[in-house]
Protein backbone atom coordinates (compact mmCIF):
# COMPACT_ATOMS: atom_id res chain seq x y z
CA UNK A 1 0.00 0.00 0.00
CA UNK A 2 2.83 2.38 0.88
CA UNK A 3 4.45 1.79 -2.53
CA UNK A 4 1.17 2.57 -4.33
CA UNK A 5 0.72 5.80 -2.36
CA UNK A 6 4.29 6.88 -3.06
CA UNK A 7 3.77 6.19 -6.76
CA UNK A 8 0.58 8.25 -6.82
CA UNK A 9 2.20 11.22 -5.09
CA UNK A 10 5.24 11.10 -7.35
CA UNK A 11 2.96 10.96 -10.39
CA UNK A 12 0.98 14.01 -9.19
CA UNK A 13 4.20 15.89 -8.40
CA UNK A 14 5.74 15.22 -11.83
CA UNK A 15 2.46 16.01 -13.63
CA UNK A 16 2.14 19.33 -11.78
CA UNK A 17 5.73 20.22 -12.65
CA UNK A 18 5.05 19.66 -16.36
CA UNK A 19 1.82 21.63 -16.36
CA UNK A 20 2.12 25.33 -17.06
CA UNK A 21 0.21 27.63 -14.73
CA UNK A 22 -2.02 30.47 -15.77
CA UNK A 23 -0.52 33.91 -15.29
CA UNK A 24 -1.26 35.46 -11.90
CA UNK A 25 -3.56 38.05 -13.50
CA UNK A 26 -5.88 35.27 -14.71
CA UNK A 27 -6.01 33.71 -11.26
CA UNK A 28 -6.83 37.14 -9.82
CA UNK A 29 -9.61 37.50 -12.40
CA UNK A 30 -11.02 34.04 -11.57
CA UNK A 31 -10.77 34.78 -7.83
CA UNK A 32 -12.56 38.09 -8.39
CA UNK A 33 -15.35 36.38 -10.35
CA UNK A 34 -15.85 33.75 -7.62
CA UNK A 35 -16.14 36.47 -4.99
CA UNK A 36 -18.55 38.58 -7.04
CA UNK A 37 -20.79 35.53 -7.61
CA UNK A 38 -20.82 34.87 -3.86
CA UNK A 39 -21.77 38.49 -3.16
CA UNK A 40 -24.71 38.02 -5.52
CA UNK A 41 -25.65 34.75 -3.81
CA UNK A 42 -25.43 36.48 -0.44
CA UNK A 43 -27.91 39.15 -1.53
CA UNK A 44 -30.32 36.39 -2.58
CA UNK A 45 -29.88 34.44 0.68
CA UNK A 46 -30.44 37.57 2.77
CA UNK A 47 -33.76 38.15 0.98
CA UNK A 48 -35.20 34.65 1.25
CA UNK A 49 -33.64 32.94 4.29
CA UNK A 50 -33.87 33.54 8.02
CA UNK A 51 -30.16 32.82 8.45
CA UNK A 52 -28.40 35.73 6.74
CA UNK A 53 -25.27 35.43 4.63
CA UNK A 54 -24.10 38.97 5.42
CA UNK A 55 -22.05 39.30 8.59
CA UNK A 56 -23.69 41.26 11.41
CA UNK A 57 -20.55 43.42 11.61
CA UNK A 58 -21.29 44.71 8.11
CA UNK A 59 -24.49 46.30 9.40
CA UNK A 60 -22.45 47.87 12.20
CA UNK A 61 -20.01 49.34 9.64
CA UNK A 62 -22.90 50.65 7.54
CA UNK A 63 -24.67 52.25 10.50
CA UNK A 64 -21.41 53.98 11.47
CA UNK A 65 -21.01 55.19 7.88
CA UNK A 66 -24.57 56.59 8.04
CA UNK A 67 -23.67 58.61 11.15
CA UNK A 68 -20.58 59.97 9.36
CA UNK A 69 -22.68 61.03 6.35
CA UNK A 70 -25.01 62.84 8.78
CA UNK A 71 -22.02 64.66 10.31
CA UNK A 72 -22.13 62.67 13.54
CA UNK A 73 -19.63 60.40 15.29
CA UNK A 74 -19.44 56.79 14.04
CA UNK A 75 -19.28 55.78 17.72
CA UNK A 76 -22.92 56.73 18.12
CA UNK A 77 -23.46 53.29 16.65
CA UNK A 78 -23.28 50.88 19.60
CA UNK A 79 -20.59 48.15 19.20
CA UNK A 80 -18.69 50.10 16.52
CA UNK A 81 -15.13 49.54 17.77
CA UNK A 82 -13.01 50.26 14.74
CA UNK A 83 -11.08 53.15 13.23
CA UNK A 84 -13.25 56.00 11.87
CA UNK A 85 -11.38 55.47 8.58
CA UNK A 86 -13.48 52.36 7.98
CA UNK A 87 -16.72 54.32 8.42
CA UNK A 88 -15.46 57.00 6.01
CA UNK A 89 -14.39 54.30 3.59
CA UNK A 90 -17.90 52.85 3.54
CA UNK A 91 -19.93 56.05 3.13
CA UNK A 92 -20.83 54.87 -0.42
CA UNK A 93 -22.86 52.15 1.37
CA UNK A 94 -25.25 55.00 2.19
CA UNK A 95 -24.77 57.19 -0.89
CA UNK A 96 -24.64 54.47 -3.57
CA UNK A 97 -25.47 50.93 -2.48
CA UNK A 98 -25.63 48.93 0.75
CA UNK A 99 -23.35 46.29 -0.83
CA UNK A 100 -20.57 48.67 -1.94
CA UNK A 101 -18.34 47.78 1.02
CA UNK A 102 -18.32 44.09 0.13
CA UNK A 103 -16.72 44.93 -3.20
CA UNK A 104 -14.15 47.06 -1.37
CA UNK A 105 -13.27 44.12 0.89
CA UNK A 106 -12.97 41.86 -2.16
CA UNK A 107 -10.49 44.29 -3.74
CA UNK A 108 -8.35 44.21 -0.59
CA UNK A 109 -8.61 40.42 -0.55
CA UNK A 110 -7.27 40.26 -4.10
CA UNK A 111 -4.52 42.74 -3.19
CA UNK A 112 -3.59 40.41 -0.32
CA UNK A 113 -3.16 37.55 -2.80
CA UNK A 114 -1.08 39.71 -5.12
CA UNK A 115 1.14 40.85 -2.24
CA UNK A 116 1.73 37.18 -1.33
CA UNK A 117 2.80 36.68 -4.95
CA UNK A 118 5.29 39.59 -4.75
CA UNK A 119 6.82 38.49 -1.42
CA UNK A 120 7.37 34.89 -2.55
CA UNK A 121 8.79 36.14 -5.85
CA UNK A 122 11.16 38.42 -3.95
CA UNK A 123 12.43 35.57 -1.76
CA UNK A 124 12.50 32.71 -4.28
CA UNK A 125 12.74 34.38 -7.72
CA UNK A 126 10.14 32.03 -9.19
CA UNK A 127 6.93 33.19 -10.88
CA UNK A 128 5.52 29.65 -10.81
CA UNK A 129 6.16 29.23 -7.09
CA UNK A 130 4.77 32.70 -6.38
CA UNK A 131 1.60 31.94 -8.32
CA UNK A 132 1.06 28.64 -6.47
CA UNK A 133 1.44 30.36 -3.10
CA UNK A 134 -0.97 33.17 -4.01
CA UNK A 135 -3.48 30.52 -5.14
CA UNK A 136 -3.51 29.24 -1.55
CA UNK A 137 -5.17 32.52 -0.60
CA UNK A 138 -7.17 33.18 -3.76
CA UNK A 139 -9.03 29.86 -3.61
CA UNK A 140 -9.15 29.52 0.16
CA UNK A 141 -12.85 29.07 1.12
CA UNK A 142 -12.28 30.85 4.44
CA UNK A 143 -10.85 34.03 2.93
CA UNK A 144 -13.45 34.00 0.13
CA UNK A 145 -16.38 33.59 2.52
CA UNK A 146 -15.24 36.13 5.10
CA UNK A 147 -14.66 38.99 2.66
CA UNK A 148 -17.89 38.36 0.69
CA UNK A 149 -19.93 38.27 3.91
CA UNK A 150 -18.83 41.85 4.54
CA UNK A 151 -16.07 41.40 7.07
CA UNK A 152 -13.22 43.94 6.90
CA UNK A 153 -10.31 41.61 7.80
CA UNK A 154 -8.96 41.73 4.22
CA UNK A 155 -7.91 45.34 4.86
CA UNK A 156 -5.63 44.40 7.75
CA UNK A 157 -4.23 41.31 5.98
CA UNK A 158 -3.24 43.53 3.07
CA UNK A 159 -1.71 46.21 5.30
CA UNK A 160 0.32 43.64 7.26
CA UNK A 161 1.59 41.87 4.13
CA UNK A 162 2.38 45.10 2.30
CA UNK A 163 4.24 46.36 5.38
CA UNK A 164 6.22 43.11 5.35
CA UNK A 165 6.99 43.39 1.64
CA UNK A 166 8.30 46.95 1.98
CA UNK A 167 10.34 45.92 5.06
CA UNK A 168 11.95 43.09 3.11
CA UNK A 169 12.73 45.48 0.27
CA UNK A 170 14.12 47.94 2.84
CA UNK A 171 11.80 50.72 1.70
CA UNK A 172 11.74 51.72 5.32
CA UNK A 173 9.97 55.09 5.19
CA UNK A 174 7.01 53.64 3.27
CA UNK A 175 7.09 50.46 5.36
CA UNK A 176 6.95 52.46 8.60
CA UNK A 177 3.98 54.52 7.37
CA UNK A 178 2.10 51.36 6.40
CA UNK A 179 2.95 49.75 9.72
CA UNK A 180 1.64 52.77 11.63
CA UNK A 181 -1.61 52.64 9.62
CA UNK A 182 -1.86 48.88 10.28
CA UNK A 183 -1.62 49.36 14.05
CA UNK A 184 -4.20 52.15 13.85
CA UNK A 185 -6.53 49.83 11.91
CA UNK A 186 -6.09 46.87 14.29
CA UNK A 187 -3.92 46.94 17.40
CA UNK A 188 -2.51 43.41 17.07
CA UNK A 189 0.27 44.21 14.50
CA UNK A 190 2.11 45.95 17.36
CA UNK A 191 3.40 42.46 18.28
CA UNK A 192 5.70 42.68 15.23
CA UNK A 193 7.51 45.80 16.48
CA UNK A 194 10.33 44.05 18.41
CA UNK A 195 11.04 41.70 15.50
CA UNK A 196 11.28 44.64 13.06
CA UNK A 197 13.60 46.50 15.43
CA UNK A 198 15.92 43.50 15.82
CA UNK A 199 15.75 42.62 12.13
CA UNK A 200 16.92 46.09 11.17
CA UNK A 201 20.01 45.43 13.30
CA UNK A 202 20.39 41.80 12.16
CA UNK A 203 23.47 42.52 10.01
CA UNK A 204 25.44 43.43 13.11
CA UNK A 205 24.47 40.10 14.67
CA UNK A 206 25.81 38.09 11.75
CA UNK A 207 29.20 39.80 11.72
CA UNK A 208 32.03 38.13 13.68
CA UNK A 209 31.99 40.76 16.43
CA UNK A 210 32.71 40.16 20.08
CA UNK A 211 29.75 39.58 22.37
CA UNK A 212 30.17 43.01 23.97
CA UNK A 213 30.08 44.68 20.56
CA UNK A 214 26.90 42.81 19.64
CA UNK A 215 25.21 43.96 22.85
CA UNK A 216 26.32 47.53 22.08
CA UNK A 217 24.85 47.23 18.56
CA UNK A 218 21.57 46.16 20.10
CA UNK A 219 21.40 48.90 22.72
CA UNK A 220 22.51 51.69 20.39
CA UNK A 221 19.93 51.88 17.57
CA UNK A 222 21.16 52.42 14.03
CA UNK A 223 19.75 54.92 11.55
CA UNK A 224 17.33 52.39 10.02
CA UNK A 225 15.85 51.56 13.41
CA UNK A 226 15.51 55.25 14.33
CA UNK A 227 13.86 56.08 10.97
CA UNK A 228 11.39 53.22 11.19
CA UNK A 229 10.48 53.94 14.81
CA UNK A 230 10.00 57.68 14.25
CA UNK A 231 7.92 57.37 11.07
CA UNK A 232 5.67 54.58 12.37
CA UNK A 233 5.10 56.35 15.71
CA UNK A 234 4.42 59.69 14.02
CA UNK A 235 1.99 58.06 11.58
CA UNK A 236 0.11 56.34 14.39
CA UNK A 237 0.19 59.47 16.58
CA UNK A 238 -1.05 61.67 13.72
CA UNK A 239 -4.03 59.44 12.95
CA UNK A 240 -4.82 59.13 16.66
CA UNK A 241 -4.63 62.90 17.18
CA UNK A 242 -6.81 63.71 14.17
CA UNK A 243 -9.59 61.37 15.25
CA UNK A 244 -9.26 62.27 18.94
CA UNK A 245 -9.89 65.93 18.12
CA UNK A 246 -12.80 64.87 15.90
CA UNK A 247 -14.48 62.33 18.20
CA UNK A 248 -12.90 62.87 21.62
CA UNK A 249 -12.60 60.09 24.22
CA UNK A 250 -15.11 57.63 22.66
CA UNK A 251 -12.63 57.09 19.82
CA UNK A 252 -9.79 56.17 22.23
CA UNK A 253 -12.06 53.96 24.30
CA UNK A 254 -13.72 52.06 21.45
CA UNK A 255 -10.88 51.83 18.92
CA UNK A 256 -8.01 51.10 21.34
CA UNK A 257 -8.76 50.56 25.04
CA UNK A 258 -11.78 48.34 24.50
CA UNK A 259 -9.63 45.67 22.82
CA UNK A 260 -7.25 45.59 25.80
CA UNK A 261 -9.84 45.49 28.58
CA UNK A 262 -12.43 43.57 26.56
CA UNK A 263 -14.62 41.11 28.52
CA UNK A 264 -16.26 39.08 25.78
CA UNK A 265 -17.96 36.19 27.57
CA UNK A 266 -19.80 34.98 24.49
CA UNK A 267 -18.72 31.57 23.21
CA UNK A 268 -15.69 31.73 20.97
CA UNK A 269 -12.67 29.59 20.08
CA UNK A 270 -10.53 31.04 22.87
CA UNK A 271 -9.02 28.74 25.47
CA UNK A 272 -10.02 31.29 28.13
CA UNK A 273 -13.61 32.02 27.15
CA UNK A 274 -15.25 29.72 29.75
CA UNK A 275 -12.99 31.01 32.53
CA UNK A 276 -13.94 34.60 31.67
CA UNK A 277 -17.61 33.59 31.39
CA UNK A 278 -17.62 32.07 34.89
CA UNK A 279 -15.76 35.00 36.47
CA UNK A 280 -17.55 37.82 34.60
CA UNK A 281 -19.44 39.06 37.67
CA UNK A 282 -16.57 38.74 40.14
CA UNK A 283 -14.77 41.82 41.43
CA UNK A 284 -11.38 40.61 40.22
CA UNK A 285 -12.56 39.67 36.70
CA UNK A 286 -10.51 42.53 35.18
CA UNK A 287 -7.35 41.19 36.85
CA UNK A 288 -8.05 37.71 35.48
CA UNK A 289 -8.48 39.19 32.02
CA UNK A 290 -5.13 40.98 32.27
CA UNK A 291 -3.38 37.82 33.51
CA UNK A 292 -4.46 36.01 30.34
CA UNK A 293 -2.10 38.32 28.44
CA UNK A 294 0.96 36.83 30.18
CA UNK A 295 1.30 33.67 28.03
CA UNK A 296 1.04 35.84 24.91
CA UNK A 297 3.68 38.31 26.08
CA UNK A 298 6.19 35.64 27.21
CA UNK A 299 5.87 33.55 24.05
CA UNK A 300 5.93 36.57 21.74
CA UNK A 301 9.18 37.81 23.29
CA UNK A 302 10.75 34.33 23.12
CA UNK A 303 9.80 33.81 19.45
CA UNK A 304 11.02 37.29 18.53
CA UNK A 305 14.46 36.69 20.06
CA UNK A 306 14.87 33.36 18.28
CA UNK A 307 13.45 34.04 14.80
CA UNK A 308 13.71 37.81 14.19
CA UNK A 309 16.18 37.32 11.31
CA UNK A 310 13.45 35.64 9.21
CA UNK A 311 10.56 38.12 9.28
CA UNK A 312 7.90 36.11 7.36
CA UNK A 313 8.41 33.04 9.57
CA UNK A 314 8.67 35.14 12.72
CA UNK A 315 5.49 37.09 11.97
CA UNK A 316 3.62 33.87 11.22
CA UNK A 317 4.61 32.32 14.55
CA UNK A 318 3.86 35.52 16.46
CA UNK A 319 0.40 35.78 14.92
CA UNK A 320 -0.49 32.12 15.55
CA UNK A 321 0.57 32.43 19.19
CA UNK A 322 -1.32 35.71 19.59
CA UNK A 323 -4.53 34.23 18.15
CA UNK A 324 -4.23 30.91 20.05
CA UNK A 325 -3.76 32.60 23.44
CA UNK A 326 -6.08 35.55 22.90
CA UNK A 327 -9.05 36.13 25.21
CA UNK A 328 -11.32 36.31 22.16
CA UNK A 329 -10.94 34.28 18.98
CA UNK A 330 -13.44 34.14 16.13
CA UNK A 331 -13.13 32.69 12.62
CA UNK A 332 -11.88 35.93 11.04
CA UNK A 333 -8.92 35.97 13.43
CA UNK A 334 -7.56 32.88 11.64
CA UNK A 335 -7.03 35.02 8.54
CA UNK A 336 -4.41 37.01 10.45
CA UNK A 337 -2.00 34.09 10.29
CA UNK A 338 -3.37 32.27 7.24
CA UNK A 339 -2.32 35.22 5.07
CA UNK A 340 1.29 34.64 6.23
CA UNK A 341 1.28 30.86 5.81
CA UNK A 342 1.67 30.89 1.98
CA UNK A 343 4.99 32.73 2.41
CA UNK A 344 6.40 29.66 4.20
CA UNK A 345 5.08 26.96 1.85
CA UNK A 346 8.12 26.92 -0.50
CA UNK A 347 10.42 26.21 2.47
CA UNK A 348 8.30 23.57 4.20
CA UNK A 349 9.56 19.99 3.84
CA UNK A 350 5.99 18.75 3.81
CA UNK A 351 4.40 16.29 1.37
CA UNK A 352 1.00 16.98 -0.15
CA UNK A 353 -0.44 14.07 1.85
CA UNK A 354 0.86 15.36 5.19
CA UNK A 355 -0.25 18.87 4.31
CA UNK A 356 -3.80 17.67 3.64
CA UNK A 357 -3.81 15.73 6.92
CA UNK A 358 -2.88 18.90 8.84
CA UNK A 359 -5.56 20.92 7.02
CA UNK A 360 -8.22 18.29 7.75
CA UNK A 361 -7.09 18.14 11.38
CA UNK A 362 -7.40 21.93 11.67
CA UNK A 363 -10.93 21.89 10.21
CA UNK A 364 -11.82 18.91 12.41
CA UNK A 365 -10.89 20.96 15.48
CA UNK A 366 -13.27 23.71 14.34
CA UNK A 367 -16.00 21.17 13.58
CA UNK A 368 -15.76 19.70 17.09
CA UNK A 369 -16.29 23.22 18.45
CA UNK A 370 -18.99 24.30 16.01
CA UNK A 371 -21.37 21.44 16.84
CA UNK A 372 -22.02 22.34 20.51
CA UNK A 373 -21.82 26.05 19.55
CA UNK A 374 -24.68 25.52 17.09
CA UNK A 375 -26.86 23.87 19.75
CA UNK A 376 -26.15 26.75 22.14
CA UNK A 377 -26.76 29.49 19.58
CA UNK A 378 -29.75 28.13 17.65
CA UNK A 379 -31.30 25.45 19.88
CA UNK A 380 -30.85 27.17 23.24
CA UNK A 381 -29.18 24.10 24.79
CA UNK A 382 -26.76 24.52 27.68
CA UNK A 383 -23.59 23.26 25.98
CA UNK A 384 -21.07 25.62 27.60
CA UNK A 385 -19.02 22.80 29.13
CA UNK A 386 -18.86 21.00 25.77
CA UNK A 387 -17.75 24.19 24.03
CA UNK A 388 -15.08 24.61 26.71
CA UNK A 389 -13.77 21.08 26.11
CA UNK A 390 -13.91 21.62 22.35
CA UNK A 391 -11.83 24.81 22.77
CA UNK A 392 -9.20 22.82 24.67
CA UNK A 393 -9.14 20.11 21.97
CA UNK A 394 -8.83 22.72 19.22
CA UNK A 395 -6.03 24.45 21.15
CA UNK A 396 -3.99 21.23 21.33
CA UNK A 397 -4.66 20.52 17.64
CA UNK A 398 -3.29 23.97 16.77
CA UNK A 399 -0.28 23.37 19.05
CA UNK A 400 0.46 20.06 17.31
CA UNK A 401 0.17 21.62 13.84
CA UNK A 402 2.42 24.51 14.87
CA UNK A 403 4.99 22.06 16.24
CA UNK A 404 5.03 20.18 12.92
CA UNK A 405 5.34 23.37 10.87
CA UNK A 406 8.20 24.73 12.97
CA UNK A 407 10.11 21.46 12.74
CA UNK A 408 9.61 21.13 8.99
CA UNK A 409 10.53 24.75 8.31
CA UNK A 410 13.62 24.82 10.55
CA UNK A 411 14.81 21.44 9.21
CA UNK A 412 14.42 22.75 5.66
CA UNK A 413 16.47 25.88 6.44
CA UNK A 414 19.23 23.85 8.10
CA UNK A 415 19.33 21.54 5.08
CA UNK A 416 19.69 24.51 2.69
CA UNK A 417 22.54 25.98 4.81
CA UNK A 418 24.28 22.58 4.96
CA UNK A 419 24.08 22.14 1.19
CA UNK A 420 25.64 25.54 0.67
Amino acid sequence: MKTIMQYLFNFIKVSAAKTSLLHIKWHLAIGCLIRFVLIGYGIWQDLYFDVKYTDIDYSVFTDAAKHVVEGLSPYKRHTYRYTPLLAYFLTPNILLSFHFGKFVFVVFDLLTAFTIFKIVQLKHQSRRLSTLCSMFWLYNPLSITICTRGNAESIITFLVLFSLLTCLKRHLFFAAMLYGIAIHTKIYPIIYAPSIYLNLASESFTKPNKKLQKIKNLLLPNSDQILFALVSILTLASLTSIFYFAYDWPFIQEAYLYHISRKDTRHNFSLFFYLLYLTADLSHSTLIGLITFLPQIILILAITLVYFADLPFCWFLLTVIFVMFNKVCTSQYFLWYLCLLPLLLPSLQLTVFHGLILILLWFLGQGIWLLPAYFLEFEGSNTFIYICLASVVFFFIQTFILYILINKYVFSKKKIVKNK
